[in-house]
């Protein structure tokens, strides 16, 4: 597989595939999508391990920046070690196997079916690696590059049974969010590594199944929009608050956070953190509740509006 992908990208590079026939998967637990070609460029976004994307266009000062596209829509620069290039055969035949979706926040892949043996890769909740069967304590586990190793059972269940009991609700969604409550803050991050605003409310949907778009700007049209009253009461837990500034023009959205029920609210700022609308509460932001915008309840419309679906439903996975 990896002198094929070598031969592909050399096609690509060359300019001798169409753009719909340029595939790829996600091969490192966290990979890191930059405005351009560089490692000194900007960060944009991040895409997990697992994550079938495609390719529109290679660096042409050399093979190893492919430009890539996540399933919510999103673009960026990847360096080739991040991205495990696949024919559309390969790359169907990876979106239809089994998968063991990783439910802890990190964890290691080991070489063989013990801690004690030599770390194959790190992983991050929400990524997704090939079920190849179970030893002992142990996943068996396939990467999209051919890598192969063991992943503890209690870090991940297997993607059928998981979705058995798959949890959308607003209460287990906020049992995620606040499971992060002190994780740092990352611009462009999204992975329990580092996640911005956005990345943070992308992050803990994506742990329960959900894809929203990456930035607040994008998430802020989608679900139904709601004029906060000033003392939440029409707000439920679960909706998401987006706060910016007023200009005659349009609203600015800039941040967004996760409406948690008595006038809480959950968000990446510095770190993760709770923080309040209340002016008697001991966490009231100020800041904050001074650049409050509007709500958008978006739980009822997943999967029933143009950008809010899940990876049963979004085509990135079903190719």
């Amino acid at each position: 597989m990896k002198r094929f992908a070598l031969i592909f990208l050399m096609l690509l590079t060359a300019g001798g595939l169409a753009a719909q026939e340029q595939y790829g998967v996600v091969r490192l637990s966290v990979c890191n999508m930059r405005r351009t070609p560089d490692f000194d460029a900007e960060m944009v976004s991040q895409a997990l391990l697992g994550t079938p994307v495609h390719i529109l266009r290679i660096n042409p000062e050399g093979n190893r920046w492919p430009e890539i596209q996540s399933p919510e829509g999103y673009t960026g620069w990847v360096h080739g070690a991040g991205i495990q290039i696949l024919t559309k055969e390969e790359y169907s035949a990876w979106n239809a196997a089994e998968k063991v979706v990783v439910t802890a926040l990190t964890g290691i892949v080991y070489e063989q079916p013990s801690a004690k043996s030599a770390t194959l890769s790190d992983v991050v909740g929400g990524d997704r690696l090939r079920f190849l069967g179970t030893k002992g304590r142990f996943f068996r586990v396939g990467f999209p590059d051919g890598r192969e190793g063991y992943l503890s059972r209690k870090l991940g269940e297997k993607e059928s049974e998981w979705r058995k009991h798959l949890d959308q609700s607003a209460e287990a969604i906020i049992r995620t969010a606040r499971s992060m409550v002190g994780f740092p803050y990352l611009w462009a991050g999204m992975s329990p590594k580092g996640m911005d605003c956005s990345g943070f409310v992308r992050t803990v949907l994506y742990m329960h199944d959900i894809i929203i778009p990456r930035d607040a700007s994008q998430q802020a049209p989608k679900g139904e929009r709601i004029l906060i009253e000033p003392d939440c009461s029409n707000l439920v837990p679960g909706d998401l608050l987006f706060f910016g500034r007023r200009t005659p023009e349009r609203d600015r959205v800039s941040h967004v956070a996760i409406y948690i029920g008595n006038r809480k609210f959950i968000h990446s700022l510095g770190l993760v953190q709770i923080a309040s609308l209340n002016p008697d509460d001991p966490d009231y932001d100020a800041y904050d509740h001074g650049r409050l915008l509007y709500a958008s309840r978006i739980l009822p419309y997943i999967n029933r509006q143009d950008g809010l679906n899940t990876t049963e439903t979004n085509p990135y996975y079903n190719e």
